[in-house]
C-alpha cells in the first residue's frame, strides 16, 4: 500500500498542488519544468548518488534499465489502445515538420498528458481526456508525419486511414469506454463490464462465481466462447517480451547485490519465470528479510487499486538507495511499533502479540515508472499479502527527494484561500514538512503494518471486501497516523519537541480537514469519487463532520469552509472510526464497509466542487504533478566493464519520454 504524492499528506501543501513557474524558488536548481493544463511537471534530483561506491552505483543501473524495461506493461494494463496510441503520437511528434502548427501544439498537449498518466485516462479521476483537434485535422497531421518519413504501429494489412478510424474513439469520444476504473457504477451496472482497463476482456462479476483463480494478482481474465481463460503474466505467457528484459537486468543487478538483496532479486526472476502464486510469496518473504542493503528496488505487479475488483495487480517499479541522514526518524517508529501495536484503539484480539520485522528507510528515489511514475507515491509499504506480513513484516519506505522536490515548490496562495483564519495559514506554513513527514511515516510504518484479522476469519480480507478494501485500508492507516499525532510518545521518541506538539498536532488536524473540501478539484466532472485514497480521505473528514463536534462547516463571502475546532473531539472521533475500521477489516465485513463509503466517502455535491474549482481557478493552480526522473549513464571500460555510472538531469518530459519509449520498441 501507498501514500500518494498528490493527495497525502494533506500537511504538506505542496503535495496538494504543485505551484506556478512563478513560484521557482532557486533558478539555479530548477525544479518545475512546465504546466501541462491541470498538471504540473518537476523535476527530482537524486543528490547522493554521486557519492555511492562503485558497486552500487552499478547496481542501481541495472535496476534501472529493469524499470524501463517493465513500463510497457503498465501501458498496456491501463488500457488495450494505449501503446499503439502512444506510438502513433510519438511518430507525429517526432516527424511533424510539416504538420500544420496548431494542430501539432494540440497533439503535444494532449500527448504529454499522455505520457503523465500512462495511457488516456486521468490518474486522479479516472475518466477519459481526448484530443481537442478535429478527427481530420489529427489524420492530415498523421499524413504528414509520413511523408517526413515516420512509420506507424498497424495490424497486418491494415491502412494508414483504417488505423486512424479504428482508434477514433478512443482519441476523441469521451462517452466511449469513459472511466478506467468505475467501482460505483450505479444500479444494475457491472464494475469490469464498465471499466475500461485491460485486465478483463468480455467478463462480468457473475462470470467469476465458482471460478478460482489460479494466478490471481498477476493475470488478465478472458471471456472465450463462454469459458473463462486466464492469462498469466511471466515468461512464457502474457508480456514475455517485457519481463524477458526485465529479468535479465535483475539478473545483472543481482551480479553487484549483497547476499541477502541477491536472493530476493533471484527470487522475483524465479517468480516471473513461472507465475505462481507460490513463488511470489517466496520473493515476498526474501525481499521482507533484506533489511540492511543500501540500495533496493519494488518491481512487479503489485498494487490493486486499478482493478474494481481489488485483486489484480499493476506492474510498477521504484530504484532507490536509502538516504542515511534522514533514515533514522523512521526507523524510531519501526522499532517501537509493538508499543504503537499495544495502545491501538481496537480489541485486544485484533492487535498483534509480536510484531515482525518491520523495517523503514527514508529513501532517495533513481526512477519510478508504472504505476509508480512519473505521477508518484511519497510513501510506500510492503508487501500487500496480509499472511506474509503478519508473519514475516514489511518494508515501509518515505520518498524523501520527493517530498523535498514538493516542498521546494510551495505557494503561500493555496494555503491562505481554504484556511478559515491567519493563524491556520501561519500554522500549516511552519509545520508543513514536520508534520507531514510524521503523517506519512505513521500512516506506512504503523498503520499499514498494524493489525491482524480475526481467527475465525474464513479467506483473507482482501477477497471478502472486494472493491471496498483499498479504500478502507487507506483510511485505516491514515486514521492510525492521526490518532498518534499528538501522544506524547512521539516526543518520548525525539520525532516532535513536546513544547511543539499541541501545536503541531492542530496543524495537521486542519489540514485533513481542509482536505477533504480542496481535494474536490481533482475531480471536474460528475459527482462521485473513484480514487481510493481520495475515498478514504472523504470518507474520515465527512465521518467527523456527521459524528462528532470536531470539524465545522462554515461559509464566509460565498465561501466553504471546513474548519477544524475541536483536536480533543478530532482525536476521539478518529479513535472511535479506527475501532470501527480495524473491526470490518478483520472481519470482512462487506456490507459494513459498503455502507460507510457510500455515505461518506464516494458521492459528493457538484455544486460544492463547483465552487472549490472556482476558487482554485483564480490562483492557476494545478491539480497534480508528474515527475522527470533522473537519467544513468554507464561509463564502460575498453573491456566493456562498466567503470563509472554518472547521474543527469533532464530538463524536458518530452525528451525522456521518447528515451524511455524506444528503449521498449523491443516488446
Amino acid at each position: 500500500m501507498r501514500s500518494t504524492a498528490w493527495l497525502l499528506p494533506t500537511l504538506i501543501v505542496p503535495l496538494l498542488a504543485a505551484p506556478t513557474l512563478a513560484a521557482e524558488p532557486n533558478p539555479d536548481r530548477p525544479y518545475l519544468l512546465e504546466r501541462v493544463d491541470d498538471a504540473a511537471v518537476t523535476r527530482l534530483y537524486a543528490d547522493g548518488f554521486t557519492k555511492l561506491p562503485l558497486d552500487q552505483k552499478v547496481l542501481l543501473y541495472h535496476l534501472y534499465q529493469a524499470a524501463v524495461a517493465g513500463r510497457d506493461i503498465y501501458y498496456d494494463q491501463r488500457y488495450v489502445h494505449s501503446l499503439v496510441m502512444r506510438d502513433l503520437l510519438e511518430a507525429i511528434l517526432t516527424h511533424g515538420v510539416e504538420v500544420e502548427p496548431a494542430t501539432l501544439d494540440e497533439v503535444r498537449r494532449y500527448t504529454k498528458l499522455f505520457w503523465l498518466n500512462s495511457g488516456p485516462y486521468n490518474h486522479l479521476t479516472a475518466r477519459k481526456f481526448v484530443l481537442k483537434c478535429t478527427p481530420e485535422a489529427f489524420a492530415a497531421a498523421a499524413k504528414s508525419a509520413v511523408k517526413a518519413g515516420a512509420t506507424f504501429p498497424s495490424k497486418d494489412g491494415e491502412t494508414l486511414e483504417a488505423l486512424l478510424e479504428r482508434l477514433r474513439p478512443s482519441f476523441f469520444d469521451a462517452s466511449f469506454e469513459p472511466i478506467v476504473t468505475n467501482k460505483t457504477p450505479g444500479p444494475g451496472k457491472d464494475i469490469l463490464a464498465t471499466s475500461a482497463n485491460n485486465l478483463y476482456v468480455g467478463v462480468e462479476m457473475k462470470d467469476l462465481d465458482g471460478f478460482r483463480e489460479q494466478y490471481p494478482l498477476n493475470s488478465r481474465l478472458v471471456k472465450r466462447e463462454g469459458q473463462l481463460v486466464e492469462e498469466p503474466y511471466r515468461i512464457g505467457g502474457m508480456y514475455s517480451t517485457q519481463i524477458r528484459r526485465i529479468t535479465g537486468h535483475l539478473e545483472e543487478a543481482a551480479k553487484h547485490a549483497p547476499a541477502t538483496m541477491q536472493d530476493a532479486l533471484l527470487a522475483l526472476v524465479q517468480f516471473y519465470r513461472t507465475g505462481a502464486n507460490a513463488d511470489r510469496e517466496k520473493y515476498d518473504i526474501a525481499w521482507v528479510r533484506d533489511k540492511n542493503s543500501p540500495v533496493d528496488t519494488i518491481n512487479g505487479f503489485i498494487e490493486v487499486y486499478m482493478d474494481a475488483r481489488g485483486v489484480k495487480g499493476s506492474w510498477e517499479s521504484v530504484v532507490f538507495f536509502v538516504n542515511q541522514e534522514k533514515t533514522g526518524e523512521i526507523r524510531k517508529l519501526a522499532a517501537d511499533a509493538q508499543w504503537f501495536e499495544d495502545h491501538m484503539p481496537w480489541i485486544k484480539e485484533y492487535r498483534k502479540p509480536n510484531v515482525q520485522g518491520i523495517t523503514a528507510n527514508a529513501i532517495e528515489v533513481v526512477i519510478e515508472t508504472g504505476d509508480c511514475g512519473p505521477i508518484t507515491p511519497i510513501g510506500i509499504n510492503l508487501p500487500n499479502d496480509q499472511e506474509v506480513r503478519e508473519r514475516y513484516g514489511s518494508k515501509s519506505v518515505s520518498l524523501s527527494n520527493v517530498l523535498e522536490a514538493s516542498d521546494k515548490s510551495t505557494p503561500t496562495t493555496f494555503r491562505a484561500e481554504f484556511s478559515w483564519t491567519p493563524e491556520e495559514v501561519a500554522r500549516a506554513t511552519k509545520w508543513s514538512v514536520l508534520g507531514g513527514e510524521l503523517l506519512v511515516n505513521m500512516h506506512e510504518v504503523i498503520g499499514h503494518a498494524s493489525g491482524r484479522i480475526d481467527p475465525k476469519l474464513q479467506g483473507k480480507p482482501q477477497d471478502l471486501l472486494k472493491e471496498q478494501y483499498s479504500a478502507l485500508e487507506e483510511g485505516r492507516a491514515d486514521l492510525v497516523a492521526l490518532y498518534f499525532m499528538p501522544d506524547p510518545r512521539l516526543a518520548e521518541l525525539g520525532l516532535v519537541k513536546a513544547e511543539d506538539q499541541a501545536e503541531v498536532t492542530q496543524a495537521v488536524y486542519e489540514n485533513y480537514a481542509r482536505n477533504a473540501l480542496v481535494q474536490l478539484r481533482r475531480i471536474p466532472t460528475g459527482s462521485q469519487i473513484e480514487e481510493d485514497h481520495m475515498r478514504n480521505r472523504q470518507m474520515v473528514v465527512r465521518w467527523l463532520i456527521d459524528q462528532t463536534k470536531a470539524i465545522d462547516v462554515r461559509q464566509r463571502d460565498g465561501k466553504t469552509y471546513y474548519v477544524m475546532t475541536d483536536v480533543k473531539a478530532f482525536h476521539e472521533g478518529v479513535g472511535k472510526l479506527l475501532a470501527e475500521v480495524q473491526r470490518i477489516k478483520s472481519q470482512g465485513d462487506y456490507a459494513a464497509a459498503k455502507k460507510l463509503f457510500e455515505t461518506y466517502g464516494i458521492h459528493f455535491d457538484p455544486k460544492l466542487r463547483d465552487e472549490v474549482l472556482a476558487r482554485v481557478k483564480t490562483l492557476d493552480l494545478p491539480s497534480y504533478t508528474g515527475y522527470v526522473m533522473p537519467r544513468l549513464t554507464p561509463v564502460k571500460g575498453d573491456d566493456g566493464t562498466i567503470r563509472d555510472v554518472t547521474i543527469s538531469y533532464p530538463k524536458d518530459l518530452t525528451e525522456q519520454m521518447l528515451e524511455f519509449s524506444a528503449a521498449g520498441k523491443t516488446r
